[in-house]
């Protein structure tokens, strides 16, 4: 993929009115996204980071640090930081690596399973209320442009990090 030039696509001139729209709407998304979180109960509530390892663990099995801070895009330090809490809570155990005996790998618990398939019902519940109105089309059509998004956001940090 090679590295377009801002200036070279008029779909990215700063003074580009959708670009603003975008930048407003994905701030307030966020925002409001994070307020709903943040309504939970605080015993129950799975912050952003906790949410994404434990569902990396959920789909991949027992994990090293390195894959886990891999699969959720941040340095191993931030990622061995980020499991000490989920740690700390039971919802994750450390395993000895059976492939050299020394190193770690992280297994989510059945305690972390049922506070990940609460939140995720939970957060799932908001979404339906938010969208009973949507038709299923219009819901197949934001998904596949949020889902563009992330990918393109991905393929990005590729191309900056010269992968």
């Amino acid at each position: 993929m090679s590295r377009t030039n801002v200036k070279d696509l008029n779909c990215r001139r700063y003074d580009d009115p959708s670009i603003a729209q975008i930048e407003r709407e994905v701030t307030l998304l966020l925002r409001r996204a994070e307020a709903a979180i943040a309504k939970q109960p605080v015993a129950e509530r799975l912050v952003r980071s906790g949410y994404l390892l434990l569902t990396e663990l959920e789909n991949g099995g027992p994990l090293g640090i390195a894959a886990l801070a891999d699969a959720t895009r941040v340095d191993v330090s931030t990622a061995s930081r980020q499991i000490v809490p989920l740690e700390r809570q039971g919802l994750v155990r450390r395993l000895t690596n059976p492939a050299d005996g020394r190193g770690s790998l992280v297994e989510i618990t059945q305690h972390g399973l049922d506070r990940l398939r609460a939140t995720r019902e939970e957060r799932h519940t908001v979404f339906l209320d938010l969208l009973y109105d949507w038709s299923e089309r219009d819901r197949a059509t934001f998904v596949t442009y949020l889902a563009r998004l992330n990918r393109t956001i991905l393929d990005r940090e590729a191309v900056r990090a010269g992968t």
